[in-house]
């Protein structure tokens, strides 16, 4: 088990976000996590990240509880989040945003051949490395979140809403990113409203209400599950 979630109980003041929650990712998947806005998605990957503390719960990660180590030593340990809306840096330019990615190494020539498989990775960040963040187009900052997440080389991604607000055509590029990197040897936690896509490309689904998992399995089965496919797949249709 890698990662392992228990009876994870969060709180914003008053508000019960997440409502003992328990889900887990083993070593090689790719696990997603479903649901409507406000469910409590980016709550759980904040929380793995240690942005958020639990007020009850359990994070493991190998064994370990994280919920009391500062989310700079959980990135160390491997854990690397693509926030929701790429947060890039605007002001800065593609190679320096990347060079951000590897605050926690010290090891120069190993930051600068991370960055050239960037660049093979993603032809179109290698035209653009002297621009600024800022000038990109959509597709072309989530390219940037993710390679900026690769170059801290994660062990266990966690992805917030990689599709969020990219034309159909780019949606399918960026669903091809994280099966390629998947492919390679890195876990990935999916956070994604787009549930047709993610549980095409994912190992096992969970889905989310109002803080609560309610549903699980395996992707193939939540994907003909009449549930999900009423209130997450367009009711059935096309």
């Amino acid at each position: 088990m890698m990662l392992e979630i228990d009876n994870l109980n969060v709180y914003y003041n008053a508000i019960h976000a997440l409502k003992g929650i328990s889900f887990h990712l083993e070593k090689g998947e790719i696990v997603a996590l479903i649901g409507a806005n406000g469910a409590g998605k980016s709550t759980t990957l904040n929380t793995i990240s240690g942005i958020l503390r639990p007020r009850i719960g359990s994070v493991l990660f190998e064994g370990e509880d994280l919920t009391k180590i500062p989310p700079q030593d959980i990135v160390r340990k491997g854990i690397i989040q693509v926030p929701e809306g790429r947060k890039i840096f605007s002001k800065m330019t593609v190679a320096e945003n990347l060079d951000i990615g590897a605050y926690a190494s010290n090891d120069r020539a190993r930051i600068k051949s991370n960055m050239d498989m960037m660049f093979q990775r993603f032809p179109r960040l290698s035209e653009r490395r002297n621009q600024l963040g800022g000038t990109l187009s959509g597709g072309e900052q989530q390219m940037l979140a993710i390679a900026r997440a690769l170059m801290a080389e994660p062990r266990l991604l966690l992805m917030d809403e990689p599709s969020m607000g990219l034309a159909p055509i780019l949606v399918e590029q960026i669903f091809d990113i994280i099966r390629d990197i998947n492919e390679q040897g890195t876990s990935i936690l999916l956070v994604e409203q787009n549930a047709q896509m993610a549980l095409s490309i994912s190992d096992r689904g969970y889905v989310m209400e109002t803080g609560k998992i309610v549903l699980e399995g395996p992707s193939n089965e939540l994907l003909v599950n009449p549930v999900v496919i009423d209130a997450y797949l367009g009711g059935g249709h096309d």
